[in-house]
């Protein structure tokens, strides 16, 4: 057996196999149900969460999540409306974070649900409403020669590849074309009344400047986001608009935030199936990063590293490009977390690379 498969066999699938029909959701609870939008990269779905609800006298749906703007979601989204909501309208749209899966339809989501007598509001951290602002009205945010540096500075140096990054100066906005003009702001540790039930805010760093989860006592329900996640490690990377960041350990001291929530939890993540084992996955999740830190030390011990030099530590699978910019990220969150820890120091070569040695 295989580790993953090791490892997933410690948490339980309370729907089985089961997955919500394209276009069509799965009941879960009472009033939650989940839907499904294919996704056109190697993580090729994302969940999304509807919630009925009551607002300022209105019965409908709280939707939780978006997917990208691209026309095959709207269709989603437009067959959903049709069979899922009882006639009902959508009410808010509540966004975990400002990636482009999760907040892409939020735009369209809003201005088509809106009316004279309602507006359908987004609702959002403030730091990731305004990364996501600006990330859609400016170009070479995410992309362009700014990340090409970046990247050229922790060792990618192939002039191709370079190039394309450099040639990426809309990729954000081509995903996310727009953002609503206002929004309702998320707070840490503020509530949030969704069909007669109080949801807690809880924030989460590392892998998004101000990730929102949502938790609901009464239904002992996680809306986890991308913060937990089942089958995969959630991606923590380092980009060049914070390039001294120290993302991994803020991403590890905010999942740790979770553990006071009751084991049976039911938790709801962004990518993969609903399950129960979110202690058990908190500590995988830990266990997982130590062990790359761990890897990453030995390869640096030997003689100092890039973080492209420690792609092949951390993936032992071959990467297109686009996997390769959330791979190198991710390196970079290694390496510094061990060199903010004290165990690596870090030099820039002659060609300006960032190498990071072991300190003896």
């Amino acid at each position: 057996m295989s580790l993953a498969a090791e490892l997933e066999r410690a948490l339980h699938y309370p729907q089985g196999d089961a997955l919500p029909p394209p276009g069509g959701a799965l009941a879960l609870a009472a009033g939650i149900k989940w839907v499904r939008i294919q996704l056109p990269f190697a993580l090729d779905h994302i969940n999304l969460w509807l919630l009925r609800d009551r607002l300022d006298g209105r019965e409908g749906w709280t939707v939780v999540d978006c997917c990208i703007d691209r026309p095959e979601s709207r269709a989603d989204w437009e067959q959903v409306f049709a069979s899922e909501m009882d006639g009902l309208p959508v009410l808010r749209v509540l966004v975990t974070h400002m990636h482009p899966d999760h907040v892409g339809l939020a735009h369209w989501l809003c201005e088509r649900w809106s009316s004279p007598e309602h507006e359908c509001r987004l609702w959002i951290s403030g730091t990731d409403y305004l990364a996501a602002r600006y990330a859609s009205e400016v170009v070479n945010s995410f992309g362009g020669e700014r990340q090409a540096a970046h990247f050229r500075r922790h060792g990618l140096t192939n002039p191709d590849e370079l190039e394309q990054l450099r040639q990426r100066k809309s990729y954000y906005r081509n995903l996310v074309p727009a953002l609503p003009p206002s929004y309702a702001r998320l707070i840490d540790g503020g509530q949030i009344i969704i069909g007669g039930h109080a949801w807690r805010c809880i924030a989460g760093y590392g892998h998004a400047p101000e990730h929102m989860a949502l938790y609901c006592e009464p239904l002992n329900v996680l809306i986890s986001g991308d913060m937990v996640l089942p089958r995969i490690s959630t991606n923590v990377s380092v980009y060049e608009m914070e390039p001294e960041a120290d993302a991994l350990r803020l991403f590890l001291d905010s999942i740790d935030r979770f553990k006071p929530l009751p084991a049976d939890t039911l938790v709801l993540p962004s990518h993969g199936k609903p399950f129960n084992g979110l202690h058990t996955r908190i500590q995988q999740l830990h266990e997982h990063h130590r062990d790359r830190l761990a890897e990453v030390m030995a390869a640096a011990r030997e003689r100092p590293v890039s973080a492209y030099d420690v792609l092949p530590v951390l993936f032992k699978r071959p990467l297109d490009l686009h996997q390769t910019t959330f791979a190198l990220g991710e390196a970079v969150a290694h390496l510094h977390r061990l060199w903010f820890s004290g165990r690596l120091r870090r030099t820039r070569d002659a060609q300006g690379v960032w190498r990071f040695g072991a300190v003896h």
